[in-house]
């Protein structure tokens, strides 16, 4: 099941790196050939998506290998380095899209074409399918590397969806005779720009926060604390930690049961209550037990 996985997984980057190779190149050419900004900064931008596949292809090889002496963990953080990369590529292509889009409202050479319109609409269509499909098997797999490929994608989405609108007003304004109809490409990336920028910031500050160590959601850890003191020989749980590491969650609570149940009891609780757990949230790679002794006249 877990070579399906992989295998799976791979399938996913290796089709959106193809591509966005293929879009960035009739992108850049059509934009070039036809002189439109909105569409040849979004090929730039497309550029930057194949250098993400790329890192997401590699961060999943590395995050699936196992743990090792030097890595006693895994190598799950993998991917959420390779989160926090497409998030920098994804600001860099945002500020520089907001750069064309000012330039391009300072001094409009845009030439509308129906060729240039039918570019970046396919695109749409194209990255529209690679969002839904590539954000359905990221979260099959929990794959970081995955999902934020997805979200570039859907940053995308956006960004394509300037490009036709723009593009269309264009010519539609060249039909109609409409002077300011030009100004509707650089208006509408500009908007988009900073759509991107956000969609960066978000998945920078999620990459970077597991990076740190932060905690679960409050949800997930309400979840286990429950789970653990639905056994009656847990009299308290003195503390619960719980941290993403990469595709999995690692688990560390110190729990204070009866001082007069034997160690292999004790030995049992732990189990019982690491399985159960683990069956409950598949996400759940380890769960670390310290039993602390509990009487009655402890007084808490």
């Amino acid at each position: 099941m877990k070579a399906n996985h992989l295998s799976g997984g791979w399938l996913a980057a290796w089709i959106s790196l193809i591509s966005n190779f293929i879009l960035t190149v009739i992108k850049i050419v059509f934009g070039t050939l036809f002189h439109s900004t909105a569409l040849l900064a979004d090929g730039v931008h497309n550029g930057g998506d194949v250098i993400a596949s790329v890192v997401t292809l590699s961060s999943m090889k590395v995050a699936n290998q196992p743990a090792d002496e030097d890595h006693p963990y895994g190598h799950g953080k993998a991917e959420d380095i390779a989160s926090g990369i497409i998030s920098i590529i994804l600001f860099i292509a945002g500020l520089y899209l907001i750069y064309e889009a000012i330039a391009a409202l300072l001094n409009p050479e845009f030439k509308t074409n129906i060729l240039a319109f039918s570019a970046a609409f396919v695109s749409l269509v194209w990255k529209t399918i690679l969002y839904y499909y590539t954000m359905k098997v990221g979260k099959a797999l929990n794959s970081k590397g995955l999902i934020a490929t997805a979200y570039d994608h859907l940053a995308d989405i956006w960004a394509s969806l300037a490009a036709v609108a723009g593009i269309g007003i264009g010519w539609l304004g060249d039909q109609l005779s409409i002077p300011y109809a030009i100004y509707g490409d650089p208006v509408g990336g500009l908007i988009v720009s900073l759509l991107i920028l956000k969609v960066a910031w978000e998945m920078g500050v999620q990459a970077f926060n597991v990076l740190m160590e932060s905690n679960v959601s409050m949800e997930k850890s309400e979840e286990y604390r429950n789970i653990i003191l639905s056994f009656p020989e847990v009299k308290r749980i003195d503390q619960l930690r719980a941290r993403e590491h990469g595709n999995y969650i690692l688990i560390d609570v110190r729990l204070s049961v009866p001082g007069e149940l034997t160690i292999q009891e004790g030995h049992d609780i732990t189990r019982k209550i690491r399985d159960t757990i683990k069956e409950k949230d598949k996400q759940v790679e380890e769960v670390l037990i310290h039993l602390n002794p509990w009487y009655e006249d402890d007084g808490r």
